[in-house]
């Protein structure tokens, strides 16, 4: 059993099984604590004299032995939901590659959603069978730590992970030694080894550049995600690209489609195309070849988001790869011009995804609108309408955005198979039947899940507070109220997505918060890009807003927002907040996590919103329209927030009947988590990828 147990803790599978989580977290609550709860790391603090002495307690075994056996029954399942649909996905897989992968807040190798969403497509895609290996970088430095310092700006800082620590393990041969693969970044080779992580049935590979046999700053290049200047960020991709389908060569593994999840990977296209022409192929049925392997998802909906190169910097960094690939550098770079021919067109990462894809899709229906816009240039003769480039709306993973406490409250009252039901609509509509969950259980986890978060905030402000000099005196302790109307904002503090939207009308946003009869309360948390000066700026505003004596205590920010701090968040939030400048929120994710928990979705009708509100189930800001002033929209937006605020949202959380249960709002969140969970669950998404995208398909390599 205690090798089995070592074997868990390898496989990210109980990321997504909290109650296996729980098992670490007995053997060791301290280390438990203290790595950010990392199951590879509690073991590296009990021996296996300890582990076998604490399997001598019985119900701790049955509990044990219980998780390992659904474990065992996952791994070993012959008949899942790929099987009846793509059976030939399981002995070619898809090859997904993404610059980052957000998979659980104890390995930080993510900034972001796009990482966080390359993380569910793992997680279910194992679940449901369908063949799946990642390509990534291994960021040995992550990405930043958050601290704000005194005077409530944004303050940077990294920490060097130990590999020993982490949940994956050193890709060998046969033999025991490192599988090595070499790529060719300016006029040197530097050397990559792999990392394996493994997330239920789906495998991972991270490649590292620190290798002792490559110049000092070639060691650094993986170090951080998205460091250092834009060399670094062309010398990153080569890795990623080029060194990925390397990597899978020397594995020997045979992708039947390469996934290019956002531009960063998009040079994986020019390694495929040397194959081919070293394989004697014709650069028109070389190019073809490519096309038929590759398919590619954008993310963003802004110009200035894509990743451009000019041809300098393109020359030096992939000078040698162009020489052994023997086709002119002008014609290569016209691969990622939009105008082939026009000298003065940087290299665009979008472009050349997009010329050497057979299918490419955006994340949201509007988003799918904007791209064909923004690339209607590269289809000259086609209506924008028919640009090739259709959309699949994101989705989450929701077994693992559940908390322990909503796994075990819908474990009892739906069965433990509700986490493979997620596609089920029909499953889902038992939610109207209060014999499944009655208004007062269901009040009862929002009363738990508000108390879950408001304890949660007190002992991280209470830690900011000390950090930067305070007593920790017990003024945290009044800081929220359980009782209060909540409502969470956590999310990349980008200005278009506008954290401080709230406070633009001062005098009624602090009419709103301190009203005594019918309060509200807003907890804020995120990073701004350690460049983007004008999102730290937006940080220390809710900061500064935070310490205001008014409110103080009724709005506050949680430093060093992760996977964490989003999971305390989006289930203990009453409302979810999103407020981005429509149209430049591609998908959002955030908000379809809080709808197993109970939460009710308030945002403007960009992104995922504007499908998936039917007018019921949330609250929408604003109309179905863009302005083109942007302090008109704002102006717009605001107005809009305090009237659904102040007419709907907190009459509707205050209206209580005699036995103080609010019977609107529960019948709210009956219909939101009836229509949102199976529509915007990663299952329904990674499904529509298998069945629209990835078949019918061409033959393995």
């Amino acid at each position: 059993m205690v090798a089995t147990i070592k074997r868990l803790a390898y496989n990210l599978w109980w990321t997504w099984n909290p109650e296996v989580g729980a098992i670490f977290e007995t053997l060791s609550p301290y280390w438990w604590e203290q790595s950010n709860h990392n199951a590879v790391a509690v073991l590296r603090h009990v021996s296996d004299d300890e582990l076998r002495a604490r399997l001598g307690d019985e119900d701790f075994a049955a509990r044990v032995r219980s998780s390992l056996e659904e474990f065992l029954t996952y791994m070993e399942q012959p008949e899942t939901w790929c099987i009846t649909k793509a059976p030939e996905l399981a002995s070619h897989p898809v090859a997904y590659f993404s610059a980052e992968f957000g998979l659980h807040e104890s390995f930080p190798i993510y900034s972001g959603g796009l990482g966080v969403l390359a993380g569910d497509f793992a997680k279910s895609a194992s679940d449901l069978g369908v063949g799946f290996v990642g390509i990534s970088l291994f960021y040995r430095q992550g990405y930043f730590q958050q601290r704000i310092g005194a005077n409530g700006w944004q303050e940077e800082f990294y920490t060097s992970f130990d590999p020993d620590t982490l949940p994956f393990r050193l890709v060998v041969d046969e033999s025991g030694k490192p599988v090595e693969i070499a790529v060719e970044i300016g006029y040197s080779v530097v050397k990559l080894r792999a990392w394996l992580v493994t997330v239920g049935r789906a495998a991972i590979y991270l490649l590292d550049s620190n290798h002792p046999e490559n110049e000092e700053h070639f060691r650094e290049l993986t170090a951080r995600v998205y460091g250092g200047d834009i060399s670094t960020r062309i010398a990153q991709e080569i890795a990623l690209g080029i060194g990925g389908v390397r990597l899978l060569r020397t594995l020997g593994v045979q992708p039947s489609l390469y996934h290019m999840n956002e531009g960063h990977s998009a040079f994986l296209t020019l390694e495929l195309l040397r194959e081919r022409l070293a394989a004697g192929r014709s650069l028109g049925e070389a190019q073809q070849d490519v096309r038929n392997r590759c398919i590619f998802t954008t993310h963003t909906p802004l110009p200035a988001g894509h990743d451009r190169f000019e041809q300098g910097l393109v020359q030096f960094q992939l000078g040698k790869f162009f020489q052994i690939l023997g086709i002119p550098f002008e014609q290569l770079m016209g691969y990622g011009r939009v105008k082939s021919e026009d000298a003065n067109e940087p290299f665009c990462m979008t472009v050349l995804a997009l010329k050497m894809s057979r299918v490419s899709n955006a994340v949201s229906e509007l988003h799918g609108k904007v791209s064909r816009e923004m690339w209607h240039d590269l289809y000259p003769n086609v209506p924008v309408d028919r640009v090739g480039i259709g959309f699949v709306t994101n989705g989450v993973h929701t077994p693992g955005w559940g908390t322990l406490r909503a796994h075990e409250f819908w474990n009892k009252r739906l069965g433990f198979d509700w986490t493979d039901r997620l596609m089920g609509e029909k499953f889902w509509k038992k939610l109207q039947d209060p014999n499944f969950a009655t208004d007062e259980e269901l009040w009862a986890l929002r009363y738990t899940l508000r108390r879950e978060l408001v304890e949660f905030a007190r002992r991280r402000l209470r830690e900011q507070h000390m950090r930067i000099g305070g007593d920790g005196t017990g003024i945290f302790e009044q800081v929220l109220s359980p009782d209060a109307l909540t409502i969470g904002f956590g999310r990349r503090f980008a200005t278009y997505k506008r954290g401080p939207l709230f406070f633009r009308d001062w005098g009624r946003a602090v009419s709103l918060i301190v009203n005594s009869r019918h309060p509200i309360q807003l907890v804020f948390a995120g990073k701004a890009h350690p460049r983007d000066d004008e999102g730290k700026k937006y940080i220390q505003r809710i900061v500064e807003i935070s310490r205001n004596p008014q409110l103080f205590g009724r709005v506050v920010f949680l430093e060093n927002y992760d996977m964490n701090v989003a999971r305390h968040m989006i289930s203990g939030s009453d409302v979810w907040l999103n407020t981005p400048r429509r149209p430049l929120e591609a998908s959002g994710t955030s908000g379809m996590k809080v709808a197993i928990h109970g939460g009710l979705n308030l945002s403007t009708l960009d992104g995922w919103w504007r499908e998936g509100n039917d007018g019921e189930n949330g609250w929408s800001i604003g109309s179905d329209r863009e302005y083109p002033n942007w302090d008109e929209q704002d102006r717009v937006d605001a107005d809009s927030l305090y009237q659904v605020l102040e007419s709907k949202i907190i009459p509707e959380f205050y209206d209580r009947d005699e036995h103080g249960i609010p019977r609107r709002w529960i019948a709210r969140i009956r219909h939101a988590m009836q229509t949102l969970i199976p529509q915007y669950s990663s299952d329904r998404m990674v499904g529509e990828y298998v069945t629209n995208y990835y078949v019918p398909k061409p033959a393995a390599d």
